[in-house]
């Protein structure tokens, strides 16, 4: 039996990867900051539910422990993100850009994904198959930003910078399926359900990644349709 966490999926995407890995047979466990509402999405998927805030020390620690004592970790997807708008909601481009909002940001979505990462390895070590998905965005890469039109320069700087932690972590850890994915601009809170996808179709590559074999590819940069341009 392979057990999955998944970060931020209480809803969105990382309610759908669960949904599709649960039916796939994994054992998922849903991580979400609010106990309420990562109960009730956890009982609704048949999943079980670990409280996780991936800026707290205390709570990953409180996750591992939890995850451990119940059996160890195969498949980590790191999921929980966020974007900061301004107080009359508009995004923040380069112009409105502070260090503020860049910290904030980089809270959840750069040093969260290591702060989970580092505290879920020596689990992950143990297990046979180690996956781990970063969940990344096209908004990521630097071969296409030029011609982006997207000015949330924070968020897209965040997943960057996720990028580059992929490729490092892989190298250090070559037993280990270690990739970043796009899931593509998918309709959820994090945009305000403008996204053009459905959950169902932007979780689709997360799903393909969290199932990786041993002899998959490691390393890399993926969306639906194949490998993306770093």
């Amino acid at each position: 039996m392979t057990t999955t966490l998944i970060t931020g999926a209480n809803k969105g995407l990382g309610h759908e990867a669960a949904r599709r890995l649960i039916a796939a047979g994994h054992t998922v466990y849903v991580g979400a900051r609010n106990i309420e509402r990562g109960s009730a999405a956890a009982a609704e998927l048949g999943a079980r539910f670990v409280q996780l805030d991936v800026t707290d020390d205390a709570s990953v620690a409180a996750a591992v422990a939890t995850v451990e004592a119940d059996g160890g970790l195969d498949v980590l997807v790191n999921n929980a993100g966020i974007e900061v708008r301004s107080p009359e909601g508009d995004i923040i481009g380069a112009a409105e850009l502070t260090a503020d909002v860049m910290r904030e940001v980089f809270e959840t979505n750069v040093f969260g994904l290591v702060r989970v990462t580092h505290a879920f390895l020596p689990l992950l070590e143990r297990s046979a198959a180690p996956v781990v998905v970063n969940v990344s965005s096209g908004l990521a890469s630097l071969a296409r930003a030029a011609g982006q039109g997207y000015p949330g320069v924070a968020y897209a700087t965040s997943k960057t910078a996720v990028n580059m932690l992929t490729v490092q972590f892989a190298k250090a850890f070559p037993l280990m399926r270690i990739n970043a994915v796009e899931p593509g601009y998918t309709a959820t809170d994090l945009n305000r359900h403008e996204g053009a996808q459905t959950v169902e179709q932007g979780a689709e590559i997360i799903v393909r990644m969290a199932q990786l074999e041993q002899d998959g590819p490691t390393g890399g940069y993926f969306d639906a349709a194949g490998p993306l341009p770093w």
